[in-house]
């Protein structure tokens, strides 16, 4: 008996290792709880807004590491395990691997239209890049432009930061740098079009001398025909959710946090209208501001947001401090979104050197309607 009691006693569990297990369960918990909360709050809380910044990555190496480490946990924890892998596997969408959307080949008499869509960085201004783009931004900004030779550039911060914005009154000059595009401007957001412009479908402006900045419209229509259709164009860019120039300590850090989801759920509401009322084909590109718009905020049925078909494997549009070169990319705050039978014959990420810190998408899409007849 002695022996036998020696046995199990010598194969039972050190209490450090049922600390480590019990250790691991309560992480693992904690994780899932997290987890739950953050798809069931991002983009339906406004103080969740400061916890929606966090690398999309984390969904997917949280629970990776915690895997990782319950293969060396004895007794070995099957049920955590079991749970790791059910939010590792639910965690990898919104993580970004949604992998690359095959590239289509256009369909025989179908309109095939490059699209160019950028957050330029406060146009031409070098806010925040004073000492990479010296006294010639203007001329390389339009140089950078042109060398796309889109047939429609969807183009946001069109406008100039000093202590706020400050509003661009140069139609003349962007008539003149792009002839045989039609001009729409609308805020900071301008959309050139080489097709014909047949409706624009502005919002008013509020009475405040800034609300073309603040309430104005953030999302720009712009319904051009192609071939036998007339295919609408969305330029986006959503409101900046924090100022992150302000202390956590400061009321205004929360205060502007507070109206800047108000701003945002405004702009998303005005452009999941528009989007449900309009039964045309349709793109919608830009800066959303969020690494979850398409996985945990939708922009209604049908719209459906669009995979890379070429690029890195973790598609990331936006470094993590500075104007981005040579920083690493974690968040893709730049989408592209479509309806209807719009395939893509291409979607990249393309670097802006030395002029923004977004990287741009340059797309290649056909539309599902022949040449006019």
């Amino acid at each position: 008996m002695t022996e036998v009691q020696s046995s199990v006693d010598a194969e039972a569990p050190a209490p450090s290792r049922r600390r480590w297990s019990r250790t691991l369960r309560v992480v693992t918990a904690l994780w899932v709880v997290f987890f739950a909360a953050h798809v069931l709050l991002t983009g339906h809380w406004w103080l969740w807004m400061f916890v929606e910044p966090l690398p999309p990555l984390l969904l997917f190496a949280v629970p990776l590491l915690l895997l990782v480490l319950a293969a060396f946990v004895r007794p070995r924890p099957r049920w955590t395990a079991l749970v790791l892998a059910a939010v590792l596997v639910a965690g990898t969408l919104p993580a970004g691997f949604g992998g690359f959307g095959p590239a289509a080949a256009p369909k025989p008499g179908a309109p095939v239209l490059r699209i160019f869509s950028w957050n330029t960085g406060y146009w031409d201004s070098g806010t925040g890049y004073q000492d990479f783009r010296g006294d010639d931004s203007t001329e390389a900004i339009y140089a950078y432009l042109k060398q796309q030779n889109a047939d429609v550039y969807l183009l946001g911060e069109h406008l100039h930061w000093h202590d706020g914005p400050v509003r661009l009154d140069d139609e003349p000059t962007l008539r003149a740098r792009f002839p045989g595009y039609q001009v729409n401007v609308e805020g900071e957001l301008v959309t050139l079009s080489r097709l014909p412009v047949v409706g624009t479908h502005p919002r008013r402006e509020g009475p405040a001398p800034d609300d073309w900045y603040w309430h104005g419209n953030k999302a720009q229509r712009t319904d051009v025909r192609a071939g036998g259709c007339v295919f609408s164009l969305y330029n986006v860019h959503l409101p900046q959710p924090v100022d992150t120039r302000l202390s956590a300590f400061d009321g205004r850090f929360y205060s502007f946090a507070h109206g800047q989801y108000d701003r945002v759920e405004t702009e998303l509401a005005a452009l999941r209208a528009d989007l449900a009322g309009n039964r045309n084909p349709l793109l919608v590109a830009g800066d959303f501001n969020s690494p979850w718009m398409g996985s945990l905020i939708p922009l209604g049925d049908g719209v459906e947001a669009r995979d890379l078909t070429e690029g890195a494997p973790l598609p990331a549009s936006f470094p993590v401090a500075g104007t981005g070169w040579g920083m690493p990319r974690l968040w893709r705050l730049d989408w592209v979104f479509t309806r209807g039978e719009v395939d893509l014959a291409r979607y990249a990420f393309r670097s802006s050197p030395r002029l923004s810190d977004h990287q741009a998408q340059d797309l290649t899409v056909s539309l599902p309607c022949g040449s006019a007849r």
